[in-house]
């Protein structure tokens, strides 16, 4: 072991005249393994939600939607070429729009979709949400989101009126199916029917307001859209679904982003508290800094054993932070016992997903605001002079 490593950790565990120090040095630990372990978990769960969002947003939505203004015509053709296209898993037209749905009590807004069941199944995960019922729709059947049954007492074979901008008469439906897709704004505001029953509904004739397409991995569908856009020509619209939730993403990174800052400040403060304890310890080792200086250490030796000193404050902050952290978002993802209400997040529980690159990211962010606290104090302690650190008192 160098003797400058050797001073350093002497230093940092002193039990004499010096227990101060020591204090402040625990202290100082601790900010920096508060601060690395809130960073991780606050990370870990930014990631879980951008995870969880994705994943509900791919599973309930189409991958790909092909649009055009005024609607589709002849959409069973261009869905027969889609369809016949290598990347392309499979297809189904849609009709959409908005609705509003009467009870006795009240009226909501919904979102009135026309899909072609046997299609959906394959494009979305509609089948695998539906909860009762069946997912067989007619003209004059509908499927209602879990949260809109709940909030209206709506069960399978109750009748359902809605009313839509093109016509102020009420049309009744009957609830033929009930599906949960565990995202509460889908949940509370969807509503699907037969693409003939929202054809009719909405008086668009043979048309289709737009294509749904499933692809064989999801997060290419950026790079598949530009083919189908030149494939099908650009009297239509291609957007991916990331395209179609671009705004809510970026919001997130900026939101984990911005959450890494502020996180970041109590290892900020934590080091200043480092740089005020090697301050300290300089003034009180000053006559330890003349002896060794008499006796042939260089300035880069002194420099160095305040530098290791503050470098193992902050490896040891970093290293109990760290795995305070891991063991905090093992806990919180395998239990789940923090609860979200489902009214305000899309999701009811606390989702943890740690991510390697984010956890070495404040591993190595802390590391390096404690070294860089250290230079000043072991600076000062470098250019003292023998002579004066052996008369000082």
């Amino acid at each position: 072991m160098r003797y400058e490593l050797w001073i350093s950790f002497r230093y940092l565990v002193s039990k004499r005249r010096e227990k101060f120090i020591s204090i402040i040095s625990f202290i100082s630990i601790m900010g920096v393994a508060v601060g690395v372990a809130a960073l991780i978990v606050v990370l870990a769960v930014m990631s879980g939600f951008d995870n969880d969002l994705r994943d509900k947003i791919v599973g309930t939505n189409s991958h790909i939607v092909i649009e055009k203004e005024g609607g589709i015509e002849n959409y069973n053709f261009l869905i027969e070429e889609l369809d016949n296209m290598p990347d392309v898993v499979a297809s189904s037209p849609f009709v959409n729009g908005q609705a509003l749905i009467k009870t006795e009590k009240e009226v909501l807004g919904v979102i009135f979709r026309g899909i072609d069941p046997d299609r959906e199944q394959k494009v979305t995960k509609l089948g695998e949400y539906l909860q009762a019922g069946t997912l067989s729709l007619e003209k004059d059947s509908v499927l209602i989101g879990a949260e809109l049954a709940w909030r209206l007492n709506f069960n399978i074979g109750d009748a359902v009126s809605l009313v839509s901008a093109a016509s102020p008469k009420p049309k009744e439906f009957i609830v033929s199916g009930i599906f949960k897709s565990g995202m509460f704004d889908y949940d509370m505001n969807l509503v699907f029917t037969s693409i003939e029953g929202a054809q009719e509904f909405y008086d668009v004739g043979d048309m289709a307001g737009g294509i749904g397409i499933r692809v064989a991995d999801a997060y290419k569908a950026d790079i598949i859209k530009d083919t189908i856009q030149e494939e099908i020509g650009f009297d239509y619209w291609v957007r991916s679904w990331s395209d179609l939730n671009k705004n809510l993403f970026s919001a997130l990174k900026l939101e984990k982003m911005t959450m890494f800052i502020i996180l970041a400040l109590i290892v900020l403060v934590a080091c200043f508290n480092i740089v005020s304890t090697l301050i300290m310890m300089v003034m009180e080792k000053t006559k330890d800094i003349g002896i060794l200086k008499s006796i042939g250490a260089t300035n880069s030796s002194v420099k160095s054993i305040f530098m290791l000193n503050g470098f193992l404050i902050g490896f040891l902050g970093t290293a109990i932070g760290g795995a305070c952290g891991f063991v905090l978002c093992y806990i919180l993802k395998t239990y789940q016992f923090i609860k979200l209400p489902r009214d305000i997040y899309y999701i009811d529980r606390l989702p943890v997903n740690l991510n390697i690159n984010d956890a070495i990211t404040v591993i190595i962010s802390a590391m390096m605001i404690t070294l860089i606290s250290t230079v000043y104090p072991a600076w000062q302690a470098a250019r003292l002079q023998p002579v004066d650190a052996l008369r000082y008192e």
